[in-house]
């Protein structure tokens, strides 16, 4: 109980101590928190906020969804390929070196502004972390689970869901955490380069124009969506399927 509380006291300190920094400083460079209240009041009146974070929504999750389309399937056969293993992990590697916002301006020259470039920029951020994460829940497997399976007659496609699925998920659920925080910090650059519409936006358009509440109110935004994406879906299904770990 009192850790519970300590977790919900991190708020509460976090607006203090910005609150204590905004009177030391002019309103233009740091504006208090009630600021950026009424601004995010302004913005609902308008109709404007819920514009902006639906369109982010919609990248990210037309993102994501292909993201954890394409990880299944190449940790799956990196899993059950040695060959494939070996050829893929130096692209993989190389991928996950190069960050995800460098391949921004490439996408929009391809694709030009707008929904598509933004989308690959986020798969190009989640695909491959979560294709690591995947491949080693599925390595993970005791073989002695496998080999019982197949004295069964398992088939392949029986492998795949009845022992690799079940016996992986709590990587699998590590791996969609993973990636959405990938995915998240990379729809924000690339709406920053190259839209017009977004969280994104709101952030970089603010700053261009010195509008200091408008720049934490895109940043408040940010962390709090991602902050509680994180708390009511991914720890919930990572504690439920925690206890199927084989490893």
């Amino acid at each position: 109980m009192r850790t519970r509380l300590y977790g919900w006291a991190a708020f509460p300190s976090l607006l203090l101590v910005w609150s204590a920094a905004a009177w030391n400083l002019p309103p233009y460079v740091l504006p208090q928190p009630w600021a950026v209240a009424a601004e995010a009041v302004r913005w609902l009146d308008s109709g404007q906020l819920a514009a902006h974070v639906g369109a982010s929504l919609l990248r990210e999750a037309g993102g994501f969804a292909v993201a954890v389309l394409g990880a299944l399937a190449l940790g799956l056969a990196g899993a059950l390929s040695p060959g494939f293993r070996a050829f893929s992990a130096p692209l993989t590697g190389l991928f996950m070196a190069i960050p995800p916002i460098a391949w921004a301006p490439l996408s929009m020259i391809f694709f030009g502004l707008g929904y598509v470039a933004i989308t690959m920029v986020i798969v190009v951020a989640a695909l491959f972390p979560m294709a690591v994460t995947v491949q080693e829940g599925f390595l993970a497997i005791r073989n002695g689970n496998l080999r019982a399976a197949r004295v069964l007659g398992a088939r392949r496609w029986q492998l795949i869901r009845h022992v690799y699925l079940p016996a992986s998920l709590p990587f699998l659920t590590a791996a969609l955490r993973i990636g959405f925080s990938q995915a998240w910090r990379a729809l924000v650059a690339a709406e920053m380069l190259g839209a017009s519409q977004g969280i994104g936006w709101m952030v970089a358009m603010g700053g261009q124009i010195g509008n200091a509440t408008q720049v934490l109110l895109g940043v408040a935004i940010i962390g709090m969506t991602a902050w509680i994406t994180e708390g009511l879906v991914f720890r919930r299904i990572e504690r439920r399927y925690r206890h199927w770990h084989l490893a």
